[in-house]
């Protein structure tokens, strides 16, 4: 028995480093936080946002394995909402400026003198699935 629990945390623990790993290189490669600062010009905090990240990653991976239950108001989800969609937009704006997404898919469908409609209608269209998510498979 002390053996099996021994094997899955050995396969846990590998699993772990080997998602943080791929974490770390992802955002050591695209250079996400020191990029931030630079538009945000607020270098003089640089550590603050990598204890930021670590600390996001201690949490989030803590959460997942606890699955703790918070009573809290519904008007706090819009708060919680508020800070979630900023950092996966943020995220998601970082990597398309680091790799060029849009000039690139804009060249290839050849709507590179209409690219503002690309861009609405990636935004509209997150917006779209995102409220169609929250309404319709939350809360039911």
């Amino acid at each position: 028995m002390i053996v099996n629990y021994l094997i899955v945390m050995v396969i846990g623990l590998g699993g772990g480093l080997a998602v943080g790993s791929g974490l770390v290189a992802f955002l050591t490669v695209l250079g996400i936080v020191p990029r931030l600062t630079q538009l945000t010009k607020t270098k003089n905090y640089i550590k603050h946002y990598e204890w930021g990240v670590v600390a996001g990653a201690i949490t989030g991976s803590w959460f997942s394995l606890s699955e703790p239950l918070f009573d809290l108001p519904k008007f706090s989800l819009i708060i919680i909402g508020l800070f979630s969609g900023a950092f996966v937009g943020m995220l998601a704006a970082a990597l398309t400026e680091v790799l060029n997404v849009f000039p690139i898919l804009a060249k290839r469908v050849g709507v590179v003198e209409k690219i503002i409609y690309l861009f609405m209608a990636i935004v509209l269209g997150k917006i779209f699935g995102s409220l169609f998510h929250w309404i319709y498979f939350v809360d039911r």
